[in-house]
């Protein structure tokens, strides 16, 4: 499958946006992890904003990162949204809540722990009336996102937003569930070339279980294997550079998907 990316967006300790990134991405700046603010979900209503958790947040402000990197509108595509799980925090406090005396949960903190809460609330702050996908898929959460994407290029679009974010979980959970720093990424991707265009790739299913691609810098390896989108990291690494490269994602536990990125192609 081939298609085009017009523009990338993450969010991570040290990372503070794909400008500000992208030079620590393509390993030609150092990369020093820095505390993680939330950014405000500036899309939103003041009111919707309130409600929103961590997860929100996040997704929202990749999203339109990257939409914003592009110069398109908000809500001008369809996306797919991607995480290995959900809003912990807003899990947390419901399970609390039923293990109480009182067991009434706030509607507000039910509607918040779905799955597809982010993709609501981009409805919402975006104004979009565009079809959303969200999908889980554990630890290879990222790679599912992106084939998804990429399947729906070559059926019945010409442009798609995958958007793909995780947050550590709070105690108990994460005795279970360890995600140890937060991260989201966004890719704006087209079935055709533009002049906006940053980069070319062809995915292909490996037939053979492959390794998959590592980052070269020590504490940006800790963070992909830390976080289960941060698996995204060698391919926002490829399209951050100037050179062809050929990166492998998983894509369950046996099966990898192999990706050659071709950048620089904007007209």
């Amino acid at each position: 499958m081939k298609l085009f990316v017009e523009s990338a967006a993450v969010l991570a300790p040290g990372l503070a946006s794909w400008a500000d990134g992208r030079a620590v991405l393509a390993g030609e700046q150092e990369y020093r992890p820095a505390p993680f603010v939330l950014p405000v979900a500036e899309l939103l209503p003041a009111v919707e904003r309130r409600r929103t958790g961590s997860t929100v947040k996040l997704a929202l402000a990749a999203g339109q990162q990257a939409l914003s990197s592009a110069g398109r509108p908000p809500g001008s595509v369809a996306t797919v949204f991607v995480s290995s799980g959900n809003d912990g925090d807003v899990i947390n406090d419901i399970c609390i809540t039923l293990a109480g005396s009182d067991r009434q949960v706030s509607p507000t903190r039910f509607h918040n722990s779905v799955h597809n809460a982010p993709s609501g609330y981009w409805g919402i702050a975006a104004h979009s009336q565009h079809p959303s996908t969200s999908l889980c898929a554990f630890d290879w959460s990222f790679a599912i996102g992106l084939l998804e994407a990429a399947t729906q290029l070559q059926v019945e679009r010409t442009e798609i937003l995958l958007i793909a974010y995780d947050i550590p979980y709070p105690m108990p959970f994460s005795g279970i569930r360890r995600i140890e720093q937060p991260f989201g990424t966004a890719l704006l991707m087209t079935r055709d070339c533009t002049d906006r265009s940053i980069a070319e790739l062809a995915i292909e299913l490996d037939h053979s279980p492959q390794q998959p691609s590592r980052m070269e810098d020590a504490m940006l390896e800790t963070l992909r294997v830390d976080n289960p989108c941060a698996r995204a990291l060698p391919l926002l690494a490829a399209l951050a550079r100037t050179q062809p490269v050929t990166i492998t994602l998983q894509r369950n536990a046996g099966q990898t998907i192999a990706i050659f990125t071709q950048p620089n192609i904007r007209t």
